[in-house]
């Protein structure tokens, strides 16, 4: 059983992003089973969906904006499939993982895109980011990312999980603010330097 005091730490943590400023509805939920984290992450989007689906398949810029990633790279691209490369750091509190895993990314436009590990340093990966539009009159998108992460690490649980919790909360938040960020940089164009 994990501490109550982690458990909050945690929503702290996925609650709070001073540099989030125009997401709407941000909420990450999650519970561990067994050594493995369930997470549901939330954001309520108001950004064109082209946009939208670009940044979230810049594989290639991932480690650029994604907090904790250092290396993202493309390996393979088969049809709707694409091998990613990816290394980071997990950290929470004191304690940090280092993480080195081959990810397929399946995409289905316009609404799902698949993740799996299919090799690395993680016993499971399993998720996907969906895009649910907003009903009108209302312009944007819910985007959620929904997925299960089971590290092999050899520490225990109360450990493991907030690790987990923590690194996602801050990889969820990193994505949606370059969203955010792009989504800014093409309403207010920089001014031309003279």
């Amino acid at each position: 059983m994990i501490p109550a005091r982690f458990l909050f730490f945690c929503a702290v943590i996925a609650t709070a992003s001073p540099a989030l400023h125009a997401a709407e509805d941000v909420s990450i939920v999650a519970h561990a089973e067994g050594r493995a984290v369930q997470v549901r992450a939330t954001a309520t989007l108001r950004v064109p969906y082209e946009l939208l689906w670009a940044t979230l398949t810049d594989y290639g810029h991932l480690a650029d904006f994604v907090p904790g990633m250092k290396v993202s790279r493309i390996l393979e691209r088969r049809g709707a499939t694409v091998v990613v490369e990816q290394e980071g750091a997990a950290r929470f509190l004191a304690f940090s993982h280092a993480i080195k895993v081959t990810v397929e990314s399946i995409e289905q436009p316009p609404s799902t895109i698949g993740i799996r590990v299919v090799k690395g340093n993680l016993k499971q990966l399993s998720g996907q980011y969906e895009i649910e539009a907003l009903a009108a009159p209302q312009s944007g998108f819910v985007l959620r990312w929904v997925g299960v992460i089971e590290p092999t690490l050899p520490v225990p649980g109360f450990i493991g999980a907030p690790l987990l919790r923590a690194n996602v909360a801050d990889q969820f938040f990193g994505m949606v603010n370059e969203i955010e960020r792009r989504h800014a940089l093409q309403r207010w164009p920089l001014a031309e330097t003279y």
